[in-house]
């Protein structure tokens, strides 16, 4: 067991991250994560410290970093939006940096994006290669990894090949179809990141990280395609801008147009390894394309997915909303209802726990149509579904909400992320009254913006008592069965 190496994982909320974490647990680190929100994984993590900490509030990172041997730097703001993720990343790896530097921090670790200098990147590739510039300037030595497509149950890029794939029978293709790319299982990227640790000659060093295979992205969709038996058929076009590719892959797949845009921006650029340095330190199986996707399959298949691109909100994202204080408020609107069921708080518990997603919710039919209206303005929709299937984690998306509390077989409160006039929370509470009962509180809050905040309120309250009433009525009978 290792205990003198100190380990800070930023973006432990991330997709890379949160599979990074319990790894270095594992190998006996001592780890300690850093969140806005440090309790949206406090319990996440036997093993692991938390801390709160923003990289855009410097004040908060010496006691991020205070005692930290080396950094993993995960953070990047792409959901910030188009037109200020690349002025927000600079800003936050020079805080960082410096803030490591003042701190005794041995080196950072970085994971960026691949593409050649020499070519004109997208602002989004730009934006993570001058990330690692930055992080570089304070003079803490830096380990950087460079990837283009990371494959993994849950990954943004492979999700989008997959979606694509598995829904569109017929393709209508743009040229960026045609962009050579080298992908990287993330079980290959996990154990470069890791294993770096114990490698101090890979400090001050700039590598490029790749599968076995260089690929076009039509070769990806083919190629997923074979795997599930399904044969896909491409029209190559030369029409279709990474504007209105990212409005299909909007309406398509479950990725929004605001983070699909500069996604396919920078898929227009190849990203291959033009140098295998990185093999000279590092000598594990690079696993191929479409062994790699059957492992993400096969994860999915068996309802093991760790972590899901959306289960993040961006780190540096100052549009983030800040959980709600449940004190009551002037102008909250609270919509409370309460039933009592004949089954144990874990019963009730275990039967919320399980709504959205593949189980749907009731009136299934009328949250399906919301969410296709909430896409029509620009939200995210119904399209997010779930991590897992039965069990929710602080932060998980759940269709167009989000996971912010959660107290074992006591409490669950969601938070909507749909287009709204305002803010608003789905909470469910859970408290034992003896004989075997249970009762649920379920409790709708909503904080209206202004005069259309209130009119949309009672436009739809018509279809609360159908809509609300119909769900806890629902969690009864069901939480019932299992005390059957």
């Amino acid at each position: 067991m290792n205990d003198k190496i100190k380990v800070l994982v930023t973006g432990a909320t991330g997709y890379i991250g949160g599979r990074l974490v319990p790894r270095l647990v594992e190998k006996g680190y001592f780890v300690r994560c850093m969140a806005r929100d440090a309790s949206r994984i406090s319990d996440r993590w036997q093993g692991a410290e938390t801390i709160a900490g923003d990289v855009l509030q410097p004040e908060s990172l010496q006691a991020v970093l205070e005692d930290i041997d080396i950094a993993y730097y995960l953070i990047h703001s792409m959901s910030a939006g188009e037109d200020s993720f690349g002025e927000l990343d600079i800003q936050a790896a020079r805080n960082f940096s410096t803030a490591a530097k003042n701190c005794g921090v041995k080196r950072i670790i970085y994971l960026g994006g691949l593409g050649a200098e020499k070519n004109e990147l997208s602002p989004h590739l730009a934006s993570r290669q001058k990330t690692g510039e930055i992080l570089k300037e304070a003079g803490v030595p830096v380990t950087e990894f460079r990837a283009g497509m990371i494959v993994g149950s849950g990954s943004l890029s492979f999700e989008m090949v997959r979606y694509l794939t598995e829904r569109v029978p017929i393709m209508i293709t743009p040229k960026w179809v045609r962009t050579k790319t080298q992908p990287i299982a993330v079980r290959n990227v996990l154990q470069y990141l890791i294993g770096s640790i114990e490698k101090p000659e890979t400090a001050d060093k700039t590598f490029e990280i790749g599968g076995t295979d260089v690929l076009s992205y039509g070769d990806l969709m083919t190629q997923y395609g074979q795997i599930r038996g399904l044969k896909r058929i491409m029209i190559h076009v030369p029409l279709l801008t990474p504007r209105l590719s990212s409005y299909w892959v909007d309406f398509v797949t479950p990725i929004p147009s605001s983070i699909a845009r500069p996604l396919i921006e920078g898929l227009k650029t190849e990203l291959i390894c033009n140098d295998d340095a990185v093999r000279n330190y590092f000598d594990f199986e690079l696993f191929d394309y479409q062994t790699a996707v059957k492992l993400a399959l096969e994860r999915e298949r068996k309802n093991e997915i760790e972590t899901i691109w959306s289960g993040a909100i961006s780190s540096i994202n100052p549009k983030n909303i800040n959980s709600l204080d449940l004190s009551v408020k002037e102008g909250m609107i609270i919509e409370k209802r309460e039933i009592v069921i004949n089954s144990n708080p874990k019963n009730v518990f275990e039967t919320v726990s399980k709504v959205g997603g593949k189980h749907g919710w009731y009136a299934n039919f009328l949250w399906q149509m919301r969410g296709l209206l909430d896409r029509f303005v620009g939200g995210v929709g119904m399209r997010r579904g779930r991590r897992d299937p039965d069990n929710l984690l602080v932060g998980d998306p759940l269709d167009f909400w989000r996971v912010e509390a959660i107290e074992q077989n006591r409490l669950i409160r969601l938070r909507a992320e749909m287009k709204l006039p305002g803010r608003a929370w789905l909470q469910f509470n859970i408290s034992e009254i003896g004989d075997g009962k249970s009762k649920l509180t379920q409790t709708a809050f909503y904080e209206p913006k202004g005069l259309f905040g209130l009119l949309y309120w009672y436009s739809i309250y018509f279809l609360h008592g159908y809509i609300f009433g119909g769900m806890i009525k629902s969690f009864k009978e069901k939480a019932e069965l299992l005390s059957a």
